[in-house]
């Protein structure tokens, strides 16, 4: 399989530290790479993640509040500089189309014709490339402004079963022409179906859910994605903070990945009020609601989507239980 990781940029929320970027995630996604909430300093932070502006096609920005977007003009000058020759496709709440103009021309340069705004507004899918692997679906979250998360989902294809393929006789290009085809007459005269042959292998879904508050929106784009990258800016002890000002607690954050049957689950997006010695507590008190794997993110962290689930026997259920191993 191609490679699918996520690659963290930036962790921090309003205010960046020493140890922490203003926000920025690279979703590696085979020949594919989406930017999700470029902050201030992401080229930097490419730069020093090894990734370059022609790595990118597609970038997704949940809202405009400066620590998710003030490093657009400069991946889009980059994006122009370097002559990407690829499409790429730039979602964004359309309610901020005020901002996104502004961005994309903060400053005087050399324009590019490749970047192609996608506004999105109500509830449904961007429309997505021919080269693109998934449906890219986003949703209204609860924050102060107009703000979407994002769900990425590959299709749901078919893992062959070599033994069966054996059984019927079913070899060489005549395997790829049933995947293709879904039937296959065969030289007897029987005719093999797929199912025959193979059993149904869920694509694989990444859920991104930035600057919300609980709702039940954060829990559709999650459902059943094999990773979640989702804000967590505080601890327990700083919940009402969190109501205020339309944000998840860590907790919060645990919660939801539980609902949703998620398999990995990534917590960044912290307040700068918190120190090093802090950090275990989000992890803590995500896992005391989340029994599957919880990741603080960390800048320049590299963080691998798991391995595919064999079957549709393996999606964990609604209310977090798993039906396979």
């Amino acid at each position: 399989m191609s490679v699918r990781e996520l690659v963290v940029l930036g962790t921090s929320s309003a205010v960046p530290t020493r140890r922490r970027n203003h926000n920025g995630y690279f979703l590696r996604w085979g020949d594919q790479g989406v930017l999700f909430d470029p902050g201030e300093g992401t080229q930097r932070q490419m730069r020093l993640a090894g990734l370059a502006a022609s790595d990118i096609t597609r970038v997704c920005v949940t809202h405009f509040h400066g620590d998710h977007s003030l490093g657009l003009p400069g991946v889009i000058q980059r994006i122009a500089r370097d002559r990407v020759p690829h499409t790429v496709r730039v979602a964004y709440p359309g309610a901020g189309e005020e901002y996104w103009r502004r961005l994309r021309h903060a400053t005087s340069f050399r324009d590019t014709e490749v970047v192609v705004p996608q506004p999105v507004g109500g509830s449904g899918s961007c429309v997505v490339g021919p080269d693109e692997p998934f449906t890219v679906t986003a949703l209204p979250l609860r924050h102060s402004m107009p703000a979407y998360g994002y769900r990425l989902a590959e299709p749901d294809g078919w893992r062959m079963l070599p033994e069966r393929l054996r059984r019927f006789g079913v070899r060489g290009p005549a395997v790829s022409r049933l995947l293709r085809e879904g039937a296959l007459e065969l030289e007897d005269g029987r005719v093999v179906e797929l199912s025959d042959c193979a059993v149904p292998r869920p694509g694989q879904v990444f859920a991104f859910v930035m600057d919300t508050g609980v709702c039940e929106q954060a829990v559709e784009l999650a459902q059943g994605a094999d990773m979640l990258v989702i804000e967590s800016t505080y601890l327990d002890s700083e919940e009402h903070l969190a109501e205020a000002y339309g944000h998840l607690t860590a907790r919060q954050a645990g919660r939801i990945a539980a609902r949703a049957g998620v398999r990995v689950l990534v917590l960044t997006h912290l307040s700068e009020r918190y120190e090093e010695a802090d950090e275990a507590h989000f992890t803590a008190q995500a896992g005391a609601e989340f029994d599957g794997r919880v990741v603080l993110a960390a800048d320049l962290d590299r963080i691998a989507m798991p391995a595919r689930r064999r079957s549709a026997s393996d999606v964990w259920s609604v209310d977090g239980g798993a039906q396979g191993s």
